[in-house]
């Protein structure tokens, strides 16, 4: 007898509701569970075949299935084959994204300067809400499990955790199991007390590991640093009142750190409030308070974002800066709605 979709859709229907529950699964829960529309009586008959073929057992007359360690090294060998699969042409195509997104970026930089006769800063997108798409743990050696985070927009993140031991392939397997199962389409404000103790007492000998593993994942949820590009920085020499020594230097090395003009234009609050001018004093940054900063945001899709900066003399052409940064945002809105 061998398993058709059906019975694999009640397979893991019943796995599913046995992790979620710890209670044995009847037909009527399946019936409910699933999208198959089958009577309770055509699902009683697929789990006895199930049972026959010692995927799932009945632990007491009367009383539901439970899956067999059977059953779950088929679920978890299917899972981690899709997402393994789902993994590797996902990276190959983020590769091919990446490196198109970074000229791109490179490209509207460079367009701003010319255009401005300023300097421009563009930042690579980043992400806000993020939830987790999928986790896949890969132990890589004796000490240390591989985490790789998959979030909203397709955006991984990889992070090593310690471990005491080289753990058995199967008990890997389950930890997978266990971290999609809980984690899945959560972000880090839904991962509660309550989830952590869940997973916690489902892989009581593992108590230890899933607190490193869900820091991990707490870090890869967290804002990294901001990645920018730059361009036209010597166009600061053009303007007398920024071109004297020790101005001119201190502007350089902000433009090249880029750490406190990238703060500044994410600044709290600021991601949705359209074009931001920030004008002598008004800069928080002290090498840019004989300058004029002009921020905007650029968006991806929903909750991917980006800032886009230009840096000039507090007697910029506004009208001309302005209108670039529209006109910039509004193309790199079709460039990226092509790209997706």
């Amino acid at each position: 007898m061998e398993l058709d979709d059906r019975k694999l859709t009640i397979l893991k229907a019943i796995i599913r509701n046995y992790l979620e529950t710890g209670e044995p699964v009847g037909s009527r829960t399946i019936s409910k569970y699933t999208d198959l529309n089958l009577s309770s009586a055509t699902i009683r008959n697929e789990m006895s075949d199930l049972e026959e073929l010692g995927y799932i057992i009945q632990p007491h007359t009367s009383a539901g299935r439970i899956p067999s360690d059977k059953g779950y090294r088929l679920y978890v060998d299917m899972m981690m084959k899709e997402k393994e699969d789902e993994l590797n042409n996902l990276k190959v195509e983020l590769n091919a994204k990446a490196d198109r997104l970074d000229n791109i970026l490179k490209e509207a930089a460079k367009v701003i300067a010319d255009s401005t006769n300023y300097a421009s800063m563009i930042t690579v997108p980043r992400s806000r809400g993020k939830k987790i798409k999928f986790i896949q743990l890969t132990q890589v050696d004796y000490s240390n499990l591989l985490c790789v985070v998959v979030l909203d927009g397709n955006i991984i993140k990889n992070m090593m955790v310690p471990c005491d031991s080289d753990l058995p392939k199967e008990d890997v397997l389950k930890l997978n199991l266990m971290m999609n199962t809980f984690l899945q389409g959560l972000d880090m404000q839904e991962i509660n007390v309550s989830v952590m103790q869940k997973l916690r007492t489902e892989a009581s000998d593992y108590s230890s590991l899933i607190s490193d593993i869900l820091d991990a994942i707490a870090k890869c949820l967290e804002e990294q640093g901001v990645e920018a590009y730059t361009s036209g920085s010597t166009n600061i020499f053009k303007y007398p009142e920024l071109n004297e020594s020790g101005r001119a230097s201190n502007l350089l090395y902000a433009l090249e750190e880029k750490k406190e003009l990238t703060e500044l234009m994410y600044k709290e609050g600021d991601n949705d409030r359209g074009i931001q001018v920030y004008i002598g004093e008004e800069n928080p940054i002290e090498a840019t308070k004989d300058c004029t900063l002009v921020t905007a945001t650029y968006h991806l899709q929903d909750g991917v974002y980006g800032k886009i900066g230009i840096l000039g003399p507090r007697r910029m052409d506004y009208d001309k800066v302005v209108g670039t940064l529209r006109n910039l945002m509004s193309d790199l809105d079709g460039i990226f709605k092509k790209e997706q």
